[in-house]
């Protein structure tokens, strides 16, 4: 996937997203990977990690809404990552099968930064 074209993706109204993008405009690494994955899988996934953050006490950015979301899209997802280039935070994208749109975003800040 072009860097624009997920740019374009990620311009949308929750924090997450923005802090996503921002750093993919400065300089972050990206991948979008090939195939779907069930969203209620990765929903049912990422739930036990929003367990695990909070007892651990590790920072997260949209992880509760994330969750929410995919557990209402009824559709395969595609995942991609975003990198910031100074490695503290990393987001998983949540993209339609189809990569046309944005689904869900999270963000996770890296602790051994």
């Amino acid at each position: 996937m072009e860097r624009e074209l997920l740019e374009r993706l990620l311009v949308g109204e929750d924090e997450t997203s923005f802090a996503a993008l921002a750093a993919l405009r400065s300089g972050a690494s990206y991948v979008v990977w090939d195939g779907a994955t069930s969203a209620e899988s990765l929903a049912r996934v990422y739930e036990r990690r929003l367990r695990h953050t909070r007892r651990r006490g590790i920072e997260t950015s949209g992880l509760e809404r994330a969750v929410q979301l995919l557990g209402q899209h009824d559709r395969p997802v595609r995942l991609g990552q975003i990198r910031a280039a100074d490695g503290v935070w990393v987001f998983m994208l949540f993209l339609t099968d189809d990569g046309s749109a944005l689904v869900a975003c999270t963000g996770v800040r890296r602790t051994d930064k």
